[in-house]
């Protein structure tokens, strides 16, 4: 049958049986096409290196976005695939690193009030800045013998400017 396709497909009727080879030639990548798809359901899509890593789980794949941390779960859909955002709470885990890290100056500033070492790798906390201390820094006399400087560079060539496209304008007329 499919011998009978291809010489139809190719506009030629086979007159002797050497062309049987090439028709079982064209059945076997037929086959192995309609194979492709089945043998891919079950391999992972190559995350070695890549921003997304993926991992098989019932309903689909779940998705790893190694750069932002953010997890999503895609799912084959009626038109192809789709990839839902997993729903997570932000702000619950940024109170609680804020919490385990106060934590953690607590406990180091304890170990170095008891004359004890910290462990190795650990750093002292940084002195702590306070949120409603504002520095500025008010410019001195060099800085504003600058300013007058630079604005008074700017002003004549803006002068100059101004007196070339008058004898421009003379010129033409």
């Amino acid at each position: 049958m499919l011998s009978t396709m291809f010489s139809e497909m190719s506009g030629k009727i086979p007159s002797n049986k050497s062309s049987r080879p090439l028709g079982r030639i064209f059945a076997g990548a037929v086959v192995a096409l309609l194979m492709v798809p089945a043998l891919a359901d079950e391999a992972l899509p190559d995350s070695n290196g890549g921003r997304y890593t993926f991992s098989k789980v019932a309903d689909g794949m779940l998705r790893l976005d190694t750069q932002t941390g953010e997890v999503a779960l895609c799912s084959a859909r009626t038109v192809g695939w789709a990839c839902l955002v997993a729903a997570e709470d932000r702000v619950a885990l940024e109170n609680e690193i804020a919490r385990l890290r106060s934590e953690n100056a607590a406990l180091k500033q304890d170990i170095l009030s008891r004359g004890l070492p910290l462990p190795p790798g650990a750093m002292p906390e940084p002195p702590a800045a306070h949120d409603n201390d504002i520095t500025i820094r008010l410019p001195d006399n060099a800085d504003l013998d600058r300013a007058v400087s630079y604005v008074g560079q700017m002003w004549q060539r803006f002068v100059d400017a101004v007196v070339r496209a008058q004898k421009q304008m003379l010129n033409k007329s």
